[in-house]
């Protein structure tokens, strides 16, 4: 069975092959059988034109058909003329004068060859040498049992009138042996054609499949994990489309597994460490290793780790939920300027704790746009979360947005120690987290993460951008004019 591409390929080739080889060899056969029949006939009628001649000029001179005897050079070259025909063409010949005095010439070859002996028609022969006898000449191929026969028979002239008429007969046996030779030295040149249409076919095929086998290999591994697969981008332009698919599709997967053994890493490690706490803290108060007037404290770093531990399980729970395909976000138009401030309002208690101040500025009064309102107010709490834990006590939180003909920029600026230019492009991946250090209560590292991928859902912009002093957070919505009841 055919299963593999490379056997179907070289069994298509060699069968297009064959066909055109076939069909050309055909064509050549027929049209060098035809051509060398035609040219054999065509000798043939000469040397009947030849003998003719011959035979009117020696009976211009008053002499008969028979050569027994003679020593005049015409009777002579008649002589040679008709030793030629049998000698090449096997063929017997007749002479007939206008009178019906008829000589012939070979009949013996009637004896060996039975192709000429069963075709013999005493009656057709008379007839043809009657129609040539009018000045006409007969050219026939006849098909008898024996196989196919050659006649020819042409007048032969004195004075200007037809003083007689040759008459040839030969086997096609005779013509197609002259034409063997032809056909023999084709179908080798055929066998030889096919023979090195066939290698270069093998070589091609092999080379044309080479990349699909590699990537057969290469997706077979995939499986087991082992992602670092490639292969060589080589080929037609479709070879190499599809193994460049490959590759790309190959550093995605490697990308996208380390991504998850980070993932599950980063998790284990922010789940543990809350956990340990809560499970230390607890055992201590229950076996009696803190005392019972240290109770109090201890059980309030516990609820503070549960309260850590219940908003990164929320925040997974928001990152799974925006990674399916049933969070597209609900637009409608409302007031981002309200929102910001609904946000910050909840925000003060932490601000007045740290001692920081907090600021608006706002181009317009009322700047509507169409978003998402929860989503969007999950963003400005992540970044104004995330502005009041790295600005330090006294520092300042400014919010401001700017309208423009598409979009609203909205930004959060704090001044805190600002983010380092080894951190920006990692600044939004998840856990990712500045310090290097997982403090404990010092987030999560997922709230920038989600801000990104809730904005990206709705085919905006989140970037940082660099500061000499403080870290300052812009993000864009699509701008929307003001409706009745708009919020």
């Amino acid at each position: 069975m055919l299963r593999s591409t490379f056997s179907r390929l070289m069994a298509v080739f060699i069968i297009v092959i064959l066909l055109c080889v076939g069909m050309l060899f055909g064509v050549f056969y027929v049209t060098a059988r035809d051509a060398q029949i035609d040219n054999k006939v065509e000798a043939l009628k000469r040397q009947a034109y030849d003998i003719g001649y011959l035979s009117g000029s020696t009976q211009a001179q008053r002499l008969t058909f028979s050569l027994s005897s003679s020593t005049y050079p015409l009777r002579e070259l008649l002589a040679r003329k008709l030793q030629d025909v049998k000698d090449n063409y096997s063929a017997y010949c007749m002479l007939v004068d206008s009178s019906g005095e008829t000589v012939a010439y070979f009949l013996s070859l009637l004896k060996e060859h039975q192709e000429l002996a069963t075709t013999f028609d005493p009656e057709s022969l008379v007839s043809t040498l009657q129609t040539v006898l009018t000045g006409q000449e007969v050219v026939v191929r006849t098909q008898s049992r024996a196989g196919p026969m050659f006649t020819v028979a042409v007048p032969w002239y004195v004075g200007g009138r037809v003083a007689g008429a040759v008459y040839i007969q030969t086997a096609a046996q005779t013509i197609q042996a002259s034409y063997a030779g032809i056909v023999a030295r084709s179908a080798a040149a055929a066998l030889a054609a096919l023979s090195i249409a066939a290698i270069i076919v093998y070589f091609f095929a092999r080379r044309f499949v080479r990349p699909l086998s590699q990537m057969a290999t290469a997706v077979g591994r995939l499986p087991f994990g082992d992602f670092g697969q490639s292969v060589e981008v080589t080929g037609t332009a479709e070879m190499r489309e599809l193994a460049t698919a490959f590759n790309t599709m190959a550093v995605k997967l490697r990308d996208t597994e380390q991504v998850r053994r980070d993932f599950i890493a980063n998790v284990s490690h922010e789940l543990r460490s809350p956990m340990t706490s809560i499970s230390g803290f607890l055992k201590g108060i229950l076996d009696g290793t803190i005392e019972a007037k240290d109770q109090q404290h201890y059980l309030g770093i516990v609820v503070h780790e549960t309260d850590r531990l219940m908003k990164l399980v929320s925040e997974l729970l928001n990152l799974s939920r925006l990674e399916s395909q049933d969070t597209a976000p609900v637009l409608r138009v409302f007031n981002i300027n309200e929102l910001i401030r609904v946000v910050m309002i909840t925000k003060l208690p932490e601000m007045e704790a740290k001692g920081l101040e907090l600021a608006f500025a706002f181009a317009q009064e009322e700047c509507h746009v169409l978003a998402d309102r929860d989503q969007i107010e999950q963003v400005l709490i992540n970044l104004a979360d995330n502005a009041i834990k790295f600005t330090p006590a006294g520092g300042t939180i400014t919010l401001s947005t700017l309208r423009t003909d598409e979009h609203v920029f909205v930004r959060v600026r704090d001044t805190g120690a600002g983010i380092h230019s080894e951190d920006l492009p990692h600044i939004f991946d998840r856990f990712y987290k500045a310090d290097k250090a997982h403090i404990s209560g010092q987030g999560t590292g997922l709230g920038l993460a989600i801000s990104k991928m809730i904005l990206d859902r709705h085919h905006q912009d989140l970037r940082a951008i660099p500061q000499d002093t403080g870290a300052l957070f812009e993000f864009t919505l699509a701008t929307a004019e003001a409706k009745p009841h708009a919020e």
